[in-house]
């Protein structure tokens, strides 16, 4: 089980989540078998499900390594998304956990459909795009901006 976890600076703004089953993880991995490092990102969601082989159930995505062919799979544990918090800002915080079979993600790349909530006000912002690390916005109910900065990331082990 290898855990992603996110620091960021937040200004006025907490539960930052990934928002729903259709949420893109994008990231590179890399095959346990030869080290071989995929070029593309390339991203996981919850909603999908491939079958291992042998009928041993299933994995968020199954797939045959270029090199040396070994079919490898990486599971998102669904149980194990957490919000990042206002109280979390400057910290690392694990937010989701890979169950990693044969495959291991060495970057990850924060894209849209992030979304969080003002912190006095509780008003909803969607499809937040982390992809430049930072994310800013205006609070109409407290009058105030609110931001996402220096985004950053690390794998731990579980």
């Amino acid at each position: 089980r290898i855990g992603l976890q996110l620091r960021a600076t937040l200004e006025n703004i907490t539960r930052l989540r990934a928002e729903g089953e259709d949420f893109r993880w994008y990231l590179k991995l890399k095959c346990g078998n030869c080290g071989e490092i995929s070029e593309k990102w390339q991203y996981l969601r919850l909603m999908d499900s491939a079958p291992l082989k042998g009928g041993r159930g299933s994995a968020t995505m199954v797939q045959k390594c270029k090199l040396c062919s070994r079919e490898n799979s990486i599971d998102i544990l669904s149980q194990t998304i957490k919000p990042y918090n206002a109280e979390d800002s400057e910290k690392f915080k694990t937010i989701v956990e890979f169950e990693c079979r044969g495959l291991e993600p060495v970057d990850f790349q924060p894209q849209a459909g992030f979304a969080a909530e003002g912190a006095e006000s509780g008003t909803p912002f969607n499809d937040i795009n982390l992809l430049e690390k930072d994310w800013n916005d205006y609070d109409e109910k407290t009058k105030e901006s609110v931001g996402i900065y220096e985004v950053t990331h690390k794998f731990v082990k579980c």
